[in-house]
């Protein structure tokens, strides 16, 4: 289940001019995901979803905002690296 949120944003007329060919809405959306994920409240499979994206595409979007893409205490991170990889089938 999803709900609908709208708001308002007032820009300055030179500012609103220059983004007029621009998906404001867009950039909006994607700016408030990011901050979401950098603050732990969505997974990224969850940003991803929300973003309408494959995950491997939220990398790149993540290096663009400067979000962690691993963001692992040292503890955390060595607890990570002691489980065995999973192997793929072929």
């Amino acid at each position: 289940m999803s709900r609908r949120i709208t708001f308002e944003l007032e820009l300055p007329d030179d500012l609103a001019s220059a983004l007029h060919n621009e998906d404001v809405v867009g950039k909006a959306k994607e700016a408030l995901v990011m901050e979401l994920l950098r603050e732990h409240r969505v997974s990224q499979g969850k940003a991803a979803e929300i973003l309408g994206i494959h995950r491997d595409d939220l990398f790149p979007l993540m290096d663009k905002y400067q979000v962690a893409v691993v963001d692992l205490s040292p503890a955390e991170l060595q607890d990570e690296l002691r489980k065995p990889f999973p192997q793929r089938g072929n």
